[in-house]
């Protein structure tokens, strides 16, 4: 799990953080300031000092904060000067925005704070829409404004080029200060509070931070995104009253408490409106994703139960055990709170999904950084060792025993959250109780919402309270002051704190911490660490390495004294039976019960083998097909709705692109099913362990994950092996894509952009016991979304509605229109993922949508925009939801940055190789080279950013260190000088694209470089050499192509659209292609794999040289015929479709 922070502020000022990865608070020494107060997200805190400014500390990070800055310079023809400065009156000004308005010369762009600092100059963008323009950068037009070309015509009156300078922000990890120019604050700050990163569809890395001023006044950041973590300027938010506190959650959740203590809620928060609209009443507060709790002022903490994005006002209160001053909702409704007696750091234990509120208090101890040189020899070995949780909350009243008591009760029932006694009691905000009620007269049981006061003094009397909790009488308004925010206080004389004592906290947050139960801070886990810090990842598996070759060779000692024993069993049988549905292979086709049979039996020399029987009726009669398990090319499960199914291919099958297809009772008895077929395959066929590193990885339109061990005539000629006879096996995890090569580093990533690399091991997910590995195996969740279109067709009546034609889609549909999807009835891909999310419109479509999320077009279907036009009948717009699936697997996840496209490089099958290039795309299109990746430490140390000037898409490394890549909007560009000693290269160079079309996916072998455009175009590029990398020139090669992979020995694999098999087309299908040799290396033919249903597949790693067969000759009778091999079938020919459609 990605590192994760914790930060605290203690009495005296001093910001503290601890890392979920860490043994010991650290403070930041990069500043003498004295901070009141922090709040934290996942990339960046934000803090309240003693002069009342605002700072900000960015975390420090491989990935630069980058901003573009643009502006274009216009120029007019005339037949004097020709094209010059001097513009019409009513032209736009010499130097402007892209519209023309804005007046915007060189030297009007200014840095925005001391925290930024230029990258460069200003310099002329040469590249306009993915084409390199002539040199200057110029492209022209007849008019402003009017459409732009890169070419000059006869009638080319203006032109324009744009000039782009980069900003890089270079305050990580220290305290920036906002400027108050920028901020425009009338008035100092008292509390601040930053969430919103969860707000429904919103861009990643946009945040929401609040503040309170000293006169009671609420303010909203506005601007605060991944470029510009700073923020523009504040906006005040109106208020019904005087705030004295705000709190606002990940999501669209924000509560303030004012100055009487009520509560207010903001209403209105979205992805267009992120501050709200409006407030509304309600009842010291803190806001998490689906939870809200509360302090009053006599130091009791309240649970708002009911709360979330649909109702944030909530349902009712239920009081909680213990006495603190503050609490604080962290990632994923974690709570943390300081103590109201000894200002100890406590989390709440128990906080689930199901049970939100938690179960109990447990301190949290941890030592400080400047402790750790002088702590005592009597300190316990447990302290000494890092941080742990203690026992629960000491030094409580009698009546907080008591309530301790009835805590752990309902803990343990797991029953209703609610107390059942009245010091545990539910209050509503908006009814007092009678006081006598509970038959104590002149006692009322409703604490006093209010502010927070860490100024409060021992000799302060029990608050009188008229109301419920959240209620204040205006009398009792006194008892507040501006004051009270401040951290300060706790009568330093009395109790004098000292270096060496325990700390005192004053604030905590826990915005930016990630970790879901609990932190993984124990004596054991820490006191182990502790010992190892010394070791090396690449110690610790070379360590593991050599444990494995001792105990293999012993083994084999031990077995030798047994040799001239008999075996005792010559031949064993077993039989595994179930009932299922088989989909029936001829018309009408249907699904049949049957029985299902798996026949094992193992002979005297260990071999195994075995049958599968498959049991039916027909008009009456008994059948049966069979196939023997060492024909079984591959088992995969296969999506469908209504059923748990998988499929069964043979090599035969494979060519007719015509399954068996079996259906399970449940998904459990598929998941045993498949993985004991998959484990009596791998034992027919000698298959055991993890992949080879010569092995090609595949992965299925599901996120399952197979992989293939070639053999050395897989690229033989003239006759390789026909890629039907190749056997692929399952492994465990579930991904996007995978990239290895031949040294044994493999990188995947999955839905949700997370990367992982490869841990050595196998099995995992569905299998089991001896089937997996045990020490290498580790928990992997992915996050993918579930698209639904919501279609409307428009009528000069009612305008758009979502009445169609009879000839229409679906209302509710999929991307197809064919299949109906409401939101109703869609349901996760499997019993396995769960939903995190609700539904909402996805404004993040490729081609654009308007504020609504709808996309126009005249007709189903069509090229859609997202804007509307007088030719538009017909509008779409993309609901979607996200859902989340927890399997184990060979994996570990790279943190932090999330990728969207990753390549290695494809070394030869002898490389001495030690640091292995490694690049990849970010999901924002950052390109960056991994750094320290070697085989021993495949996960690499840290990440080198390589400027761009634009977002990008995919990336490929070949031989001689060739790195190409794609940008988003289609040009493909060639990195010069990357060499072992320049990893990331000097410069890009910018590479034309097809005629008329934009590449999406280049991969590089070692000396072929072929790419996929978006109409699912394969090409080739022409006249690459060593002298001349950049090639002459594109070929094409094929269509119908989805996803290609080249090797190391230039052999080209692709993913195929559609490939036409016996009973119809196959979506997805795993294609080789033959004839590939220096002389030819675009090949002549097609060969069809495995399909369809695939997704991805990298043949990157199998490097292994073919062996030469020499054919014999035509005249010679001595040669048997029989004896040549027969050659792969090409159903097309040369340069045909790849679906052979």
């Amino acid at each position: 799990m990605p590192v994760s922070l914790l930060w605290a502020v203690d009495v005296r000022g001093r910001v503290y953080r601890l890392s979920t990865g860490g043994q010991q608070w650290e403070q930041c020494h990069d500043t003498k300031l004295e901070f009141k107060r922090v709040t934290a997200a996942t990339q960046c805190c934000w803090g309240i000092a003693c002069d009342h400014n605002i700072y900000l500390n960015v975390h420090a990070s491989d990935l630069s904060i980058r901003y573009q800055e643009e502006t274009y310079e216009n120029q007019r023809w005339n037949p004097v000067d020709g094209f010059s400065e001097r513009l019409l009156p009513s032209d736009r000004w010499q130097w402007s925005d892209v519209a023309g308005l804005v007046h915007q010369p060189l030297d009007s762009f200014d840095l925005p704070s001391s925290g930024w600092e230029w990258e460069a100059d200003w310099y002329a963008d040469e590249n306009f829409e993915a084409e390199p323009t002539e040199k200057g950068g110029w492209t022209y037009a007849m008019d402003f404004p009017a459409t732009y070309t890169k070419d000059k015509k006869w009638n080319s009156c203006v032109r324009r080029r744009r000039w782009l300078r980069y900003r890089r922000y270079k305050a990580r990890d220290s305290w920036a200060k906002i400027p108050s120019a920028q901020s425009a604050l009338p008035d100092p700050v008292s509390d601040i509070s930053c969430g919103g990163w969860e707000i429904s569809e919103e861009p990643r890395g946009r945040l929401s931070l609040w503040a309170v001023s000293l006169q009671g006044k609420v303010w909203y950041r506005e601007g605060i995104q991944h470029h510009n973590p700073e923020g523009s300027s504040w906006t005040e938010v109106p208020v019904p009253g005087e705030v004295v506190q705000i709190s606002c959650g990940p999501g669209e959740l924000v509560w303030a408490v004012l100055w009487e203590g009520q509560l207010v809620v903001r209403e209105g928060i979205g992805r267009d409106c992120p501050s709200g609209g409006s407030w509304i009443g309600g009842h010291w507060v803190v806001v998490g994703v689906n939870v809200v709790w509360a302090v009053t002022k006599d130091n009791k903490v309240w649970f708002r139960r009911g709360v979330n994005s649909h109702n944030p006002c909530g349902t009712g209160w239920i009081g909680m055990v213990g006495e603190m001053i503050m609490v604080n909702v962290g990632l994923n409704d974690q709570v943390w709170a300081l103590g109201s007696a000894e200002r100890g750091l406590y989390q709440r234990q128990g906080v689930t999904a199901s049970e939100l509120s938690g179960k109990a208090w447990r301190a949290l101890s941890a030592p400080r950084d400047s402790e750790r040189s002088h702590s005592s020899a009597s300190t316990s070995s447990l302290h000494s060792a890092g941080c742990f949780f203690t026992g629960e909350v000491r030094g409580q009243s009698a009546a907080s025993d008591a309530d301790s008591d009835i805590e752990r009760e309902r803990a343990a029932s797991g029953g209703s959250p609610v107390p059942a006694t009245s010091d545990a009691h539910v209050g509503d905000p908006g009814h007092a109780p009678d006081p006598e009620e509970d038959g104590q007269p002149g006692q009322s049981r409703g604490p006093l919402w209010s502010n927070v006061d860490l100024e409060e003094t021992q000799s302060q009397p029990d608050p009188v309270v008229e109301g419920a909790p959240g209620w204040a009488g205006p009398d009792r308004a006194d008892t507040c002051s501006l004051s009270s925010v401040v951290t300060y206080s706790l009568a330093l004389e009395e109790e004098p704190y000292g270096e060496d004592g325990p700390p005192m906290w004053a604030w905590v947050s826990g915005g930016g911490c990630a970790h879901v139960l609990s932190f993984p801070w124990t004596a054991l886990v820490q006191s182990v660490q502790s010992m190892s810090l010394s070791i090396s990842p690449g110690q610790t598996a070379a360590w593991h390495q050599q444990i494995l070759e001792q105990l293999g060779q012993r083994s084999k000692r031990e077995m030798e004294n047994f040799k001239h024993y008999e075996q005792a069993v010559e031949q064993s049988v077993w039989v595994k039976k179930g009932t299922m549905q088989w989909w029936r292979d001829w018309k009408p086709h249907k699904w049949v019960d049957v029985r299902f049979a798996l026949e094992q039996f193992s002979g005297p020399d260990g071999n195994k083998d075995g049958i599968l029987f498959l049991y039916y009726n027909f008009n009456e009669e008994k059948k049966y097909l069979h196939a023997f398990v060492n024909e079984v090319t591959i088992f995969v499960p296969v999506l469908n709705d209504a059923k748990h199914t998988f499929a069964i291919y043979t090599a035969e099958r494979t060519k007719q692109r015509w399954p068996i297809r079996l259906a399970a009772s449940t998904e459990l008895e598929m998941h045993d099913w498949l993985a004991l077929l998959s484990v009596s395959c791998c034992d027919s066929r000698g298959i055991q362990g993890p992949p080879s590193k010569q092995a090609i990885w595949s992965v299925t339109c599901r996120g399952d994950i197979f992989v293939s061990e070639p053999s050395p005539a897989l690229e033989a000629l003239p006759y390789p092996t026909p890629c039907e006879q190749m056997f692929w096996r399952q492994v465990g995890g579930h991904l996007r894509l995978v990239e290895g090569n031949s040294v044994g580093v493999v990188w995947g990533i999955g839905y949700d952009h997370t990367a992982w690399v490869h841990t050595g091991g196998y099995g995992g997910g569905i299998f089991q016991g001896l089937a997996s590995s045990t020490d290498n195996i580790h928990t992997q969740t992915d996050v993918k979304s579930v698209y639904i279109y919501e279609n409307q067709r428009w009528n000069p009546v009612s305008g758009y509605t979502n009445r169609g034609l009879p000839t229409d889609r679906y209302m509710w549909s999929d991307a197809s229109g064919l299949h109906e999807c409401t939101k109703t009835h869609t349901t996760t891909p499997s019993p396995h993922w769960t939903w995190v999310s609700d539904w909402a419109v996805d404004y993040g479509v490729s081609e654009g949508t308007d504020r609504e999320g709808w996309q126009y077009a005249a007709d189903f279907p069509a090229s859609y925009h997202g804007y509307k036009t007088l030719k538009d009948f017909v509008r779409r717009r993309r609901w979607a939801r996200k859902c989340k699936l927890t399997t184990t697997g060979p994996w570990q996840e790279v943190p932090p940055i999330a990728l969207s496209d990753v390549s290695i490089l494809p070394c030869a099958a002898q490389s001495s190789v030690e640091v292995v290039p490694l690049w990849a795309i970010s999901n924002k299109g950052d390109v960056l080279c991994r750094l320290g990746v070697t085989t021993l430490t495949p996960a690499g140390s840290s990440w080198l950013h390589v400027g761009t000037d634009q977002a990008f898409k995919s990336v490929s490394i070949g031989g001689a260190s060739q790195v190409w890549a794609i940008a988003r909007d289609g040009s493909v560009f060639f990195r010069g000088s990357v060499s072992t000693c320049n990893p990331a290269g000097e410069c890009w160079y910018h590479i034309p694209s097809p005629p008329k079309q934009k590449l999406k996916q280049v991969s590089v072998g070692r000396t072929s470089i072929c790419a996929v455009d978006e109409n699912g175009n394969l090409w080739y590029r022409k006249d690459v050499t060593p002298s001349y990398p950049q090639g002459s020139s594109w070929e094409h090669i094929s269509d119908n192509v989805r996803k290609v992979s080249v090797g190391p020995l230039d052999q080209v694999w692709i993913i195929a659209d559609k490939v036409q098999g016996s009973h119809g087309l196959s979506c997805g299908t795993v294609c080789h292609r033959l004839g590939v040799q220096p002389l030819d290396p675009k090949g002549q033919s097609w060969d069809y794999g495995i399909g369809g249903g695939w997704d991805h597949v990298s043949i990157r790693g199998n490097s292994m040289d073919p062996p030469r067969i020499c054919l014999p000759s035509l005249t010679d009778q001595s040669v048997p015929a029989r004896g040549v091999p027969h050659p792969a079938q090409d159903p097309e020919g040369a340069n045909g479709s790849a679906g052979g459609c």
